[in-house]
């Protein structure tokens, strides 16, 4: 490219390949891991084909995020992403997420949780899921897991869409849907700490 465009013609061109890699979770397969993988699921551990699903691909269990600012909460895609959804239940249900923070937040893109080590985002859960792409839309209040650039290398980090973000659609694992709290999302700042995880299964 001609270095001597202007800066504004690059910014457009650059802009969503700087947000979009801000969504690597590991450069590599995360090195280090937290202790609350071990061990089998909890008793009584569901997997996603148990989900009850609507006609619009929705789970009727909710997951409930509270946080310091109040509850978020979203429905999984069980059958777009079953792999990625029985896994989610899995850390939920063994209480990984509480206590963790919003390591990143960008205005207008996206807010991202899920390193137990809460500070560079290099953290997870130790086990690499399979990428399970789908034609699900980013919109605001997407739920979909962060990567590296292996497809591959998603583990417990995700994150939630503040916006329409087509430049994403097809290439991250798209699990869930918010539902309520929207309120709330606009509010998380980075650092605010998740208070608990649960599955509202009514």
């Amino acid at each position: 490219m001609d270095g001597m465009a202007p800066r504004p013609a690059l910014r457009p061109l650059l802009l969503p390949a700087l947000l979009a890699s801000a969504l690597a979770s590991c450069s590599r397969s995360c090195a280090r891991t937290a202790p609350a993988d071990a061990g089998p699921p909890p008793a009584g551990a569901r997997s996603a084909r148990d989900l009850a699903v609507s006609e619009n691909g929705l789970s009727e269990a909710r997951v409930v995020i509270a946080t310091e600012r109040g509850e978020i909460a979203y429905r999984f895609y069980p059958e777009a992403a079953p792999g990625t959804v029985t896994r989610m239940m899995e850390l939920i249900g063994r209480g990984f997420y509480d206590g963790l923070v919003f390591h990143r937040v960008v205005p207008d893109f996206v807010v991202q949780t899920g390193d137990p080590f809460s500070q560079d985002g290099n953290g997870g859960s130790g086990r690499a899921l399979k990428a399970e792409f789908n034609d699900i839309q980013h919109t605001r209040g997407t739920v979909a897991m962060a990567r590296a650039r292996d497809p591959d290398s998603a583990d417990s980090q995700f994150y939630i869409a503040l916006s329409t973000l087509p430049h994403l659609d097809g290439r991250y694992t798209v699990f869930g849907q918010v539902v309520g709290g929207f309120d709330v999302l606009d509010r998380i700042r980075k650092g605010d700490k998740i208070l608990s995880v649960t599955i509202d299964r009514d």
